[in-house]
């Protein structure tokens, strides 16, 4: 039985509009209703502007509603995208506007028994390395003595590991960290500042580790069917890719606020299949009426997890693969808004 029919929600055959998604993306299960009915305190989302940030907190909001409970949810960022901080706030979710490399704004945030931590920086690495340096790691450590009480789950992502065989199955919890290229080894210190914090205060914590969470509006899947869809080559040298449906995601990092420990503990998050992007251009080429255009070849190795031990504790997603593929495809079909971030899944040398 999937997440989705245990929510008692019905997944519809196509979307058509940003509204009916952010509804799905932002839906709570009952197993998230049940955790946060059992989670002491306020709920705190830090750097709730982000891709996943403004869904999940209208989730957790919708949770805390579901459950009947007057438990605060709170998101901060520095909120640059306009519009934003109005609309959570209409969803009910409290807004705090803060610049978290600056201390003393940091000291302005209200307490929360359990905080999500997404805040983070990959794309510009590379022109700006000592920014994405300052924001992985030195927050984190502000972040952790402010909050050293508290539970955090950390938004992390598979970047941290190594390049693994396609034929391995991914990476698992087990497999030593190999991050290729200063973003990778940026979110490696992420983690190993939370880990000091936690050795030292106790701090109950826990890493999502995170690739690649899929909407309709950005994405890997959205990414190979815009490049189909409009006849430019897809680089084939990352030939596989993991990814998930971005409301499961939602419920996972809700649901996980009731493992955090100290030491930390680690969690793969993402799908159960090892995707081919040949494979997936083709299924959008049959979609789109288009031909792929290919250039490069695979490589043995990809950027893959193995997120066995998440389906153990939550269950399989809800949303399946090739759902999402006719879903992304729809989308692109009728026009339907997109961040205009791409994910740039085909790096091979880690430079973002």
């Amino acid at each position: 039985m999937t997440w989705g029919n245990k929510a008692g929600h019905q997944l519809p055959d196509l979307i058509e509009s940003e509204a009916e998604l952010d509804e799905i993306l932002s839906r709570p299960m009952q197993e998230t209703v049940e955790t946060v009915s059992r989670l002491d305190g306020d709920i705190l989302i830090l750097g709730v502007s982000g891709k996943i940030g403004p869904t999940l907190a209208r989730l957790v909001k919708r949770a805390v509603d579901k459950a009947g409970l007057r438990k605060r949810v709170i998101g901060a960022s520095r909120f640059s995208t306009p519009g934003l901080k109005e609309e959570l706030e209409k969803a009910g979710v409290e807004t705090v506007q803060c610049d978290l490399l600056e201390e003393n704004q940091l000291d302005n945030l209200p307490d929360a028994s359990n905080v999500i931590y997404m805040v983070g920086r990959k794309f510009g690495t590379e022109e700006d390395s000592p920014l994405t340096w300052a924001v992985n790691t030195l927050i984190p450590a502000m972040v952790s003595r402010r909050f050293r009480r508290s539970r955090i789950v950390v938004f992390s992502t598979g970047n941290v590991y190594p390049l693994v065989p396609v034929s391995s199955g991914g990476a698992d919890e087990s497999t030593p960290p190999g991050p290729l290229g200063e973003y990778a080894q940026s979110c490696l210190g992420r983690e190993r500042i939370f880990e000091y914090f936690s050795n030292k205060y106790g701090l109950k914590t826990l890493f999502l580790r995170l690739n690649y969470a899929v909407e309709l509006r950005y994405g890997v899947l959205l990414d190979v069917a815009e490049r189909v869809f409009e006849g430019s080559p897809i680089d084939l040298r990352m030939g596989y890719v993991n990814v998930i449906w971005q409301g499961d995601v939602n419920n996972i990092a809700v649901r996980s606020l009731e493992l955090c420990s100290s030491p930390p503990e680690i969690i793969n998050v993402t799908g159960p299949e090892i995707v081919s992007v040949r494979w997936l251009a083709e299924r959008f080429g049959a979609l789109l009426r288009r031909e792929p255009v290919f250039t490069n070849r695979e490589m043995e190795t990809a950027l893959l997890s193995n997120a066995s031990k998440c389906f153990k504790l939550f269950g399989c997603p809800t949303v399946t693969v090739e759902r999402m593929i006719k879903w992304v495809a729809h989308w692109v079909l009728i026009r339907g808004r997109t961040l205009n971030k791409p994910t740039h899944f085909e790096v091979t040398d880690g430079k973002f």
